[in-house]
Protein backbone atom coordinates (compact mmCIF):
# COMPACT_ATOMS: atom_id res chain seq x y z
CA UNK A 1 0.00 0.00 0.00
CA UNK A 2 2.59 2.81 0.70
CA UNK A 3 4.66 2.14 -2.62
CA UNK A 4 1.38 3.74 -4.26
CA UNK A 5 0.62 6.61 -1.36
CA UNK A 6 3.83 8.54 -2.83
CA UNK A 7 2.78 7.99 -6.41
CA UNK A 8 2.57 11.42 -8.53
CA UNK A 9 1.45 13.01 -5.22
CA UNK A 10 0.99 16.75 -6.55
CA UNK A 11 -1.68 15.06 -8.75
CA UNK A 12 -3.89 13.72 -6.03
CA UNK A 13 -6.78 15.49 -3.65
CA UNK A 14 -4.93 13.77 -1.11
CA UNK A 15 -2.13 15.62 -1.51
CA UNK A 16 -3.55 18.98 -1.49
CA UNK A 17 -5.58 18.24 1.74
CA UNK A 18 -2.31 17.04 3.19
CA UNK A 19 -0.51 20.08 2.19
CA UNK A 20 -2.97 22.73 3.39
CA UNK A 21 -3.79 20.84 6.58
CA UNK A 22 -0.01 20.61 7.70
CA UNK A 23 0.46 24.30 6.39
CA UNK A 24 -1.95 25.95 9.05
CA UNK A 25 -0.94 23.16 11.54
CA UNK A 26 2.67 24.91 11.22
CA UNK A 27 1.18 28.49 11.06
CA UNK A 28 -1.07 27.91 14.54
CA UNK A 29 1.75 26.42 16.11
CA UNK A 30 4.46 28.84 15.31
CA UNK A 31 1.89 31.25 16.44
CA UNK A 32 1.27 29.23 20.16
CA UNK A 33 4.89 29.35 20.63
CA UNK A 34 5.88 32.97 19.58
CA UNK A 35 3.03 33.87 21.99
CA UNK A 36 4.97 31.48 24.17
CA UNK A 37 7.98 33.51 23.90
CA UNK A 38 6.63 36.76 23.70
CA UNK A 39 5.25 36.19 27.33
CA UNK A 40 8.40 34.47 28.76
CA UNK A 41 10.60 37.29 27.28
CA UNK A 42 8.27 39.53 28.94
CA UNK A 43 8.52 37.68 32.21
CA UNK A 44 12.23 38.00 32.17
CA UNK A 45 12.26 41.73 31.46
CA UNK A 46 9.93 42.71 34.05
CA UNK A 47 11.97 40.67 36.83
CA UNK A 48 14.88 42.26 35.13
CA UNK A 49 13.57 45.95 35.19
CA UNK A 50 12.50 45.13 39.14
CA UNK A 51 16.12 44.28 39.87
CA UNK A 52 17.33 47.79 38.39
CA UNK A 53 14.67 49.70 39.85
CA UNK A 54 15.69 48.76 42.93
CA UNK A 55 19.48 48.38 43.20
CA UNK A 56 19.65 52.26 40.83
CA UNK A 57 17.45 53.57 44.23
CA UNK A 58 20.09 52.50 46.46
CA UNK A 59 22.99 53.26 44.78
CA UNK A 60 21.51 56.93 44.60
CA UNK A 61 20.36 57.06 47.96
CA UNK A 62 24.28 55.48 48.48
CA UNK A 63 25.65 58.43 46.93
CA UNK A 64 23.22 61.40 47.80
CA UNK A 65 24.20 60.67 51.76
CA UNK A 66 28.10 60.04 51.12
CA UNK A 67 30.04 62.78 51.64
CA UNK A 68 31.62 64.27 48.91
CA UNK A 69 34.94 63.89 49.43
CA UNK A 70 38.37 62.17 48.71
CA UNK A 71 36.59 58.86 49.65
CA UNK A 72 33.63 59.33 47.82
CA UNK A 73 34.34 57.74 44.76
CA UNK A 74 35.32 54.36 46.28
CA UNK A 75 32.83 54.24 49.07
CA UNK A 76 30.30 54.28 45.95
CA UNK A 77 32.36 52.13 44.05
CA UNK A 78 32.89 49.37 46.46
CA UNK A 79 28.85 49.48 46.86
CA UNK A 80 28.60 49.21 43.01
CA UNK A 81 30.67 46.69 43.09
CA UNK A 82 28.89 44.64 45.98
CA UNK A 83 25.55 45.21 43.86
CA UNK A 84 26.49 43.76 40.67
CA UNK A 85 28.55 41.03 41.85
CA UNK A 86 25.78 38.18 42.13
CA UNK A 87 24.99 39.35 38.00
CA UNK A 88 28.91 39.04 37.06
CA UNK A 89 29.29 36.09 39.03
CA UNK A 90 26.54 33.87 37.66
CA UNK A 91 27.98 35.33 33.97
CA UNK A 92 31.21 33.60 35.04
CA UNK A 93 33.10 35.43 32.94
CA UNK A 94 31.32 35.00 29.51
CA UNK A 95 30.83 38.48 28.83
CA UNK A 96 33.08 41.53 27.88
CA UNK A 97 35.30 42.03 30.13
CA UNK A 98 33.93 38.84 32.34
CA UNK A 99 31.22 41.89 33.11
CA UNK A 100 27.17 41.75 32.61
CA UNK A 101 26.42 44.84 34.44
CA UNK A 102 27.90 48.32 34.55
CA UNK A 103 27.68 51.43 36.99
CA UNK A 104 28.09 55.09 35.70
CA UNK A 105 27.99 58.28 37.44
CA UNK A 106 28.02 60.99 35.47
CA UNK A 107 27.31 64.46 35.66
CA UNK A 108 26.55 67.20 33.08
CA UNK A 109 29.83 67.41 31.27
CA UNK A 110 31.40 63.97 31.36
CA UNK A 111 31.55 60.54 33.77
CA UNK A 112 32.95 60.76 37.31
CA UNK A 113 32.85 56.75 37.69
CA UNK A 114 32.45 54.20 35.76
CA UNK A 115 32.35 50.09 36.62
CA UNK A 116 31.91 47.80 33.62
CA UNK A 117 33.35 46.59 30.25
CA UNK A 118 35.95 48.48 28.16
CA UNK A 119 35.46 50.62 26.08
CA UNK A 120 33.23 53.13 28.06
CA UNK A 121 33.02 55.20 24.94
CA UNK A 122 30.52 53.09 22.93
CA UNK A 123 28.40 52.81 25.62
CA UNK A 124 28.80 56.58 27.17
CA UNK A 125 27.65 57.45 23.26
CA UNK A 126 24.72 54.64 22.96
CA UNK A 127 23.60 56.19 26.55
CA UNK A 128 23.51 59.70 25.02
CA UNK A 129 21.39 58.27 21.73
CA UNK A 130 19.06 56.70 23.80
CA UNK A 131 18.01 59.66 25.53
CA UNK A 132 16.50 58.00 28.52
CA UNK A 133 13.72 58.95 31.18
CA UNK A 134 14.81 58.81 34.97
CA UNK A 135 13.10 55.56 36.85
CA UNK A 136 12.02 53.70 33.38
CA UNK A 137 14.11 51.10 32.30
CA UNK A 138 15.13 50.76 28.18
CA UNK A 139 17.61 48.88 25.98
CA UNK A 140 20.43 50.37 25.01
CA UNK A 141 22.33 48.86 21.75
CA UNK A 142 26.00 48.59 22.14
CA UNK A 143 27.76 48.44 19.03
CA UNK A 144 30.05 45.84 20.37
CA UNK A 145 27.44 43.55 21.64
CA UNK A 146 24.75 41.68 19.97
CA UNK A 147 21.96 41.74 23.35
CA UNK A 148 20.73 44.85 24.37
CA UNK A 149 21.77 46.20 27.74
CA UNK A 150 18.76 46.71 30.06
CA UNK A 151 19.20 50.18 31.60
CA UNK A 152 17.65 52.99 34.08
CA UNK A 153 18.76 56.54 34.93
CA UNK A 154 17.87 57.72 39.01
CA UNK A 155 16.88 60.94 39.45
CA UNK A 156 19.44 64.10 39.70
CA UNK A 157 21.16 64.39 42.74
CA UNK A 158 23.94 66.85 43.87
CA UNK A 159 24.10 67.70 40.01
CA UNK A 160 24.56 63.87 38.94
CA UNK A 161 23.14 61.16 37.49
CA UNK A 162 23.24 57.36 37.83
CA UNK A 163 23.23 54.58 35.36
CA UNK A 164 23.16 51.39 35.91
CA UNK A 165 23.02 48.39 32.95
CA UNK A 166 22.18 44.93 32.79
CA UNK A 167 22.44 42.04 30.67
CA UNK A 168 20.76 38.86 32.01
CA UNK A 169 22.80 36.30 30.30
CA UNK A 170 21.20 33.67 31.47
CA UNK A 171 17.04 34.52 30.78
CA UNK A 172 19.28 34.87 27.30
CA UNK A 173 20.60 31.63 26.86
CA UNK A 174 17.42 29.74 28.19
CA UNK A 175 15.39 31.72 25.56
CA UNK A 176 18.08 31.05 23.12
CA UNK A 177 18.09 27.05 23.74
CA UNK A 178 13.74 27.35 23.78
CA UNK A 179 13.73 28.52 20.91
CA UNK A 180 16.28 25.77 18.89
CA UNK A 181 14.32 23.32 20.56
CA UNK A 182 11.44 24.70 19.66
CA UNK A 183 12.30 24.45 16.33
CA UNK A 184 13.90 21.50 16.07
CA UNK A 185 10.34 19.77 17.64
CA UNK A 186 8.66 22.11 15.49
CA UNK A 187 10.08 20.78 12.14
CA UNK A 188 9.51 17.38 13.67
CA UNK A 189 6.14 17.61 14.36
CA UNK A 190 5.50 19.38 10.96
CA UNK A 191 6.86 16.57 9.18
CA UNK A 192 5.50 13.91 11.31
CA UNK A 193 1.88 15.85 10.89
CA UNK A 194 2.14 15.73 6.83
CA UNK A 195 2.99 12.34 6.40
CA UNK A 196 -0.12 11.30 9.02
CA UNK A 197 -2.26 13.46 7.32
CA UNK A 198 -1.39 12.51 3.95
CA UNK A 199 -1.67 8.93 4.75
CA UNK A 200 -5.30 9.52 6.05
CA UNK A 201 -6.33 11.47 3.22
CA UNK A 202 -5.00 9.12 0.57
CA UNK A 203 -6.71 5.71 2.59
CA UNK A 204 -9.67 8.11 2.69
CA UNK A 205 -9.66 9.05 -0.99
CA UNK A 206 -8.56 5.74 -2.72
CA UNK A 207 -11.92 4.47 -1.09
CA UNK A 208 -13.75 7.28 -3.11
CA UNK A 209 -11.31 5.98 -6.07
CA UNK A 210 -12.61 2.62 -5.78
CA UNK A 211 -16.52 3.67 -5.50
CA UNK A 212 -15.76 5.45 -8.56
CA UNK A 213 -14.02 2.72 -10.71
CA UNK A 214 -16.57 0.46 -9.47
CA UNK A 215 -19.66 2.92 -10.76
CA UNK A 216 -17.25 2.98 -14.11
CA UNK A 217 -17.74 -1.01 -14.75
CA UNK A 218 -21.20 -0.73 -14.02
CA UNK A 219 -23.32 -1.39 -17.30
CA UNK A 220 -26.80 -2.00 -17.95
CA UNK A 221 -25.42 -5.19 -18.87
CA UNK A 222 -23.50 -5.81 -15.70
CA UNK A 223 -25.33 -4.45 -12.61
CA UNK A 224 -24.13 -7.32 -10.44
CA UNK A 225 -21.01 -5.34 -9.18
CA UNK A 226 -21.24 -3.84 -5.84
CA UNK A 227 -19.04 -1.35 -3.87
CA UNK A 228 -16.82 -2.50 -0.85
CA UNK A 229 -18.75 -1.81 2.54
CA UNK A 230 -16.23 -1.51 5.29
CA UNK A 231 -17.30 -2.54 8.88
CA UNK A 232 -17.28 1.41 9.81
CA UNK A 233 -20.30 3.65 10.00
CA UNK A 234 -18.42 6.70 8.66
CA UNK A 235 -19.51 8.87 5.47
CA UNK A 236 -18.14 7.01 3.37
CA UNK A 237 -19.41 3.66 4.58
CA UNK A 238 -22.76 5.19 4.58
CA UNK A 239 -22.55 6.05 1.00
CA UNK A 240 -21.13 2.85 -0.52
CA UNK A 241 -24.52 1.50 1.67
CA UNK A 242 -26.08 3.90 -0.47
CA UNK A 243 -25.12 3.95 -3.54
CA UNK A 244 -25.38 -0.50 -3.44
CA UNK A 245 -28.99 -0.06 -2.11
CA UNK A 246 -29.54 2.40 -5.35
CA UNK A 247 -27.87 -0.16 -7.31
CA UNK A 248 -30.51 -2.70 -5.82
CA UNK A 249 -33.34 -1.09 -7.22
CA UNK A 250 -31.69 -0.30 -10.37
CA UNK A 251 -31.04 -3.73 -11.11
CA UNK A 252 -34.79 -4.82 -9.80
CA UNK A 253 -36.15 -2.16 -12.00
CA UNK A 254 -34.23 -3.46 -15.24
CA UNK A 255 -35.21 -6.95 -14.41
CA UNK A 256 -37.97 -6.11 -13.90
CA UNK A 257 -38.47 -4.18 -17.01
CA UNK A 258 -36.80 -7.39 -18.95
CA UNK A 259 -39.51 -9.69 -17.35
CA UNK A 260 -42.45 -6.87 -18.44
CA UNK A 261 -41.40 -6.15 -21.89
CA UNK A 262 -40.41 -10.21 -22.65
CA UNK A 263 -44.14 -10.95 -21.03
CA UNK A 264 -46.08 -7.86 -23.17
CA UNK A 265 -44.30 -9.13 -26.50
CA UNK A 266 -45.36 -13.06 -25.57
CA UNK A 267 -48.55 -11.71 -25.01
CA UNK A 268 -49.14 -9.17 -27.68
CA UNK A 269 -48.66 -11.96 -29.92
CA UNK A 270 -51.49 -14.24 -29.60
CA UNK A 271 -53.99 -11.21 -29.51
CA UNK A 272 -52.28 -9.85 -32.86
CA UNK A 273 -52.06 -13.24 -34.51
CA UNK A 274 -55.89 -13.50 -33.95
CA UNK A 275 -57.06 -9.80 -34.87
CA UNK A 276 -55.23 -10.73 -38.15
CA UNK A 277 -56.78 -14.24 -38.84
CA UNK A 278 -60.11 -12.57 -38.20
CA UNK A 279 -59.79 -9.37 -40.50
CA UNK A 280 -57.83 -11.73 -43.30
CA UNK A 281 -61.36 -13.93 -42.75
CA UNK A 282 -63.68 -10.85 -43.36
CA UNK A 283 -61.51 -10.26 -46.30
CA UNK A 284 -61.13 -13.39 -47.48
CA UNK A 285 -65.49 -13.95 -47.10
CA UNK A 286 -67.81 -13.32 -50.48
CA UNK A 287 -70.49 -12.24 -48.15
CA UNK A 288 -70.98 -9.08 -47.54
CA UNK A 289 -72.50 -9.36 -44.57
CA UNK A 290 -70.20 -11.78 -42.85
CA UNK A 291 -67.03 -9.36 -42.09
CA UNK A 292 -69.03 -7.18 -39.19
CA UNK A 293 -68.16 -10.16 -37.30
CA UNK A 294 -65.19 -11.07 -37.11
CA UNK A 295 -64.06 -7.19 -37.39
CA UNK A 296 -66.33 -6.50 -34.20
CA UNK A 297 -64.52 -9.40 -32.37
CA UNK A 298 -61.24 -7.52 -33.62
CA UNK A 299 -62.13 -4.47 -32.31
CA UNK A 300 -62.80 -6.19 -29.24
CA UNK A 301 -59.16 -8.02 -29.04
CA UNK A 302 -57.57 -4.45 -29.98
CA UNK A 303 -59.22 -3.08 -27.02
CA UNK A 304 -58.07 -6.07 -24.46
CA UNK A 305 -54.39 -5.20 -26.24
CA UNK A 306 -54.87 -1.59 -25.22
CA UNK A 307 -56.40 -2.19 -21.47
CA UNK A 308 -52.86 -4.93 -21.19
CA UNK A 309 -50.52 -2.42 -22.41
CA UNK A 310 -52.57 0.51 -20.08
CA UNK A 311 -52.41 -2.28 -16.78
CA UNK A 312 -48.94 -2.63 -17.54
CA UNK A 313 -48.07 0.78 -18.08
CA UNK A 314 -49.44 1.67 -14.75
CA UNK A 315 -48.03 -0.90 -12.99
CA UNK A 316 -44.51 -0.05 -14.33
CA UNK A 317 -44.95 3.83 -13.07
CA UNK A 318 -46.39 2.44 -9.63
CA UNK A 319 -43.08 0.52 -9.36
CA UNK A 320 -40.91 3.86 -10.06
CA UNK A 321 -43.18 5.68 -7.27
CA UNK A 322 -44.22 8.00 -10.70
CA UNK A 323 -47.93 6.88 -10.61
CA UNK A 324 -50.22 10.23 -10.48
CA UNK A 325 -53.22 10.17 -8.39
CA UNK A 326 -55.88 12.40 -8.54
CA UNK A 327 -56.75 12.30 -4.95
CA UNK A 328 -60.23 13.28 -3.96
CA UNK A 329 -62.35 12.55 -0.77
CA UNK A 330 -64.88 9.92 -1.33
CA UNK A 331 -66.97 7.97 0.65
CA UNK A 332 -65.50 4.22 0.21
CA UNK A 333 -68.79 2.35 1.10
CA UNK A 334 -70.48 4.73 -1.83
CA UNK A 335 -67.94 3.88 -4.24
CA UNK A 336 -68.06 0.28 -3.45
CA UNK A 337 -71.70 0.12 -3.97
CA UNK A 338 -71.58 1.68 -7.26
CA UNK A 339 -69.31 -0.66 -8.34
CA UNK A 340 -71.39 -3.49 -6.47
CA UNK A 341 -75.00 -1.93 -8.62
CA UNK A 342 -73.32 -2.52 -11.42
CA UNK A 343 -71.77 -5.76 -11.64
CA UNK A 344 -74.67 -7.60 -9.87
CA UNK A 345 -76.53 -8.50 -12.74
CA UNK A 346 -74.03 -10.38 -13.90
CA UNK A 347 -73.31 -12.16 -10.67
CA UNK A 348 -77.11 -12.91 -10.44
CA UNK A 349 -76.74 -14.60 -13.63
CA UNK A 350 -73.65 -16.45 -12.68
CA UNK A 351 -76.19 -17.94 -9.99
CA UNK A 352 -73.97 -16.09 -7.25
CA UNK A 353 -75.78 -14.83 -3.82
CA UNK A 354 -74.26 -11.13 -2.75
CA UNK A 355 -74.05 -9.76 0.74
CA UNK A 356 -72.95 -6.66 1.34
CA UNK A 357 -72.35 -4.36 4.65
CA UNK A 358 -71.27 -0.83 2.81
CA UNK A 359 -71.74 1.30 6.56
CA UNK A 360 -71.79 5.24 5.45
CA UNK A 361 -69.28 7.96 6.41
CA UNK A 362 -66.28 5.42 5.98
CA UNK A 363 -63.67 8.14 4.31
CA UNK A 364 -60.79 7.96 2.30
CA UNK A 365 -58.52 10.36 -0.12
CA UNK A 366 -58.63 8.42 -3.39
CA UNK A 367 -57.63 8.82 -7.17
CA UNK A 368 -61.35 7.34 -8.02
CA UNK A 369 -60.82 6.25 -11.34
CA UNK A 370 -58.22 3.99 -10.25
CA UNK A 371 -59.74 2.85 -7.27
CA UNK A 372 -62.82 1.78 -9.45
CA UNK A 373 -60.72 0.07 -11.65
CA UNK A 374 -59.36 -1.81 -8.19
CA UNK A 375 -62.39 -2.72 -7.43
CA UNK A 376 -63.68 -3.88 -10.60
CA UNK A 377 -60.71 -6.00 -11.17
CA UNK A 378 -61.56 -8.01 -7.74
CA UNK A 379 -65.19 -8.66 -9.10
CA UNK A 380 -63.80 -9.83 -12.70
CA UNK A 381 -61.95 -11.80 -10.42
CA UNK A 382 -64.78 -13.07 -8.41
CA UNK A 383 -66.99 -13.86 -12.30
CA UNK A 384 -64.12 -15.46 -13.55
CA UNK A 385 -62.66 -17.86 -11.11
CA UNK A 386 -65.83 -19.03 -8.91
CA UNK A 387 -67.98 -21.84 -9.90
CA UNK A 388 -71.63 -21.30 -10.25
CA UNK A 389 -73.45 -20.73 -6.96
CA UNK A 390 -71.15 -19.41 -4.90
CA UNK A 391 -71.36 -16.63 -1.83
CA UNK A 392 -69.79 -13.57 -1.97
CA UNK A 393 -69.46 -11.09 1.37
CA UNK A 394 -68.28 -7.76 0.78
CA UNK A 395 -67.48 -5.74 3.88
CA UNK A 396 -66.12 -2.13 4.43
CA UNK A 397 -65.02 -1.05 8.19
CA UNK A 398 -63.21 1.40 9.85
CA UNK A 399 -60.31 0.17 12.08
CA UNK A 400 -57.44 1.94 13.81
CA UNK A 401 -58.02 4.87 11.59
CA UNK A 402 -58.09 2.30 8.34
CA UNK A 403 -61.01 1.87 5.85
CA UNK A 404 -60.81 -1.48 4.87
CA UNK A 405 -62.79 -3.34 2.52
CA UNK A 406 -63.07 -7.55 2.68
CA UNK A 407 -64.11 -9.24 -0.09
CA UNK A 408 -64.15 -12.85 0.12
CA UNK A 409 -66.10 -16.14 -0.85
CA UNK A 410 -66.65 -19.56 -0.31
CA UNK A 411 -65.26 -20.98 -3.54
CA UNK A 412 -62.17 -22.85 -4.29
CA UNK A 413 -60.14 -20.55 -3.04
CA UNK A 414 -55.81 -19.48 -4.38
CA UNK A 415 -53.90 -21.83 -5.83
CA UNK A 416 -51.09 -23.34 -2.96
CA UNK A 417 -48.74 -22.54 -5.35
CA UNK A 418 -49.64 -19.21 -6.25
CA UNK A 419 -50.73 -17.70 -2.92
CA UNK A 420 -46.90 -16.19 -2.15
CA UNK A 421 -46.97 -14.51 -5.29
CA UNK A 422 -50.48 -13.74 -5.76
CA UNK A 423 -49.40 -10.11 -6.45
CA UNK A 424 -46.54 -10.30 -8.34
CA UNK A 425 -46.60 -9.87 -12.30
CA UNK A 426 -47.39 -12.25 -14.64
CA UNK A 427 -48.67 -14.75 -12.17
CA UNK A 428 -51.98 -16.64 -13.37
CA UNK A 429 -53.14 -20.48 -12.55
CA UNK A 430 -52.84 -22.90 -15.06
CA UNK A 431 -57.21 -22.79 -15.58
CA UNK A 432 -56.56 -19.05 -15.95
CA UNK A 433 -57.48 -16.87 -19.19
CA UNK A 434 -56.26 -13.65 -18.27
CA UNK A 435 -52.47 -11.99 -18.09
CA UNK A 436 -51.55 -12.30 -14.46
CA UNK A 437 -51.56 -8.10 -14.44
CA UNK A 438 -54.85 -7.58 -12.46
CA UNK A 439 -53.57 -8.91 -8.31
CA UNK A 440 -50.73 -6.87 -9.36
CA UNK A 441 -52.81 -3.63 -10.36
CA UNK A 442 -54.47 -3.54 -7.12
CA UNK A 443 -51.45 -4.05 -5.07
CA UNK A 444 -49.40 -1.44 -6.64
CA UNK A 445 -52.45 0.99 -6.88
CA UNK A 446 -53.57 0.10 -3.38
CA UNK A 447 -49.22 1.15 -1.80
CA UNK A 448 -49.36 4.06 -4.25
CA UNK A 449 -52.28 5.28 -1.94
CA UNK A 450 -50.42 4.36 1.37
CA UNK A 451 -52.24 1.48 2.01
CA UNK A 452 -52.07 -2.21 2.18
CA UNK A 453 -53.21 -5.11 0.49
CA UNK A 454 -53.38 -9.12 1.75
CA UNK A 455 -54.96 -12.17 1.39
CA UNK A 456 -56.51 -13.49 4.68
CA UNK A 457 -56.70 -16.96 5.90
CA UNK A 458 -59.47 -19.22 5.55
CA UNK A 459 -60.64 -22.67 6.17
CA UNK A 460 -62.35 -22.59 2.50
CA UNK A 461 -62.63 -20.14 -0.04
CA UNK A 462 -60.62 -16.67 -0.61
CA UNK A 463 -60.42 -13.28 1.45
CA UNK A 464 -58.67 -10.25 0.23
CA UNK A 465 -58.37 -7.67 2.45
CA UNK A 466 -57.52 -3.83 1.39
CA UNK A 467 -56.81 -0.95 4.16
CA UNK A 468 -56.50 2.46 3.22
CA UNK A 469 -55.79 5.63 5.40
CA UNK A 470 -58.74 7.16 7.01
CA UNK A 471 -59.74 10.98 5.96
CA UNK A 472 -61.59 12.55 8.70
CA UNK A 473 -63.86 15.21 8.21
CA UNK A 474 -62.85 18.52 7.85
CA UNK A 475 -63.59 20.97 10.98
CA UNK A 476 -65.74 23.68 10.56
Amino acid sequence: MFSNIFRIPRETAAWRLSVWTTLAFAVGTALAFLIMYLLVESSVRERTDAWLRGEAEVLSNVAMNTPQDSLYNRIVEEVAELATREIAEEDNGKGPNGKSVFFMEATETQPSLWIGPEPRESFLKAIEVAHLMPGIPQSVYVNSLTVPFRVVASEKKHGSVIYLGLIDRAANNLLKSLTHRFLLVWAGMVVLGFVIAYTSAFRTLSRVERITETVARIGTEDLGNRLPESGNSDEISRLSQTFNHMLDRVQTSVNELRTVTDSVAHDLKSPVTWIRGKLEKALSDNNDSSWREPVAEAIEGLDQMAQLLNTTLDLAEAAAGALHLDRARVDLSALVGQLVDLYQPALIEHHHELKTSLPAGVLTDTDVSLMNRVIGNLLDNEMKHLPEGCLIRIQVTAVNNHAELRIEDNGPGFPSELRQRAFDRFVKGKQSSGHGLGLAFVHAVIRAHGGDVSISDREAGAAIVISLPLAFPESA
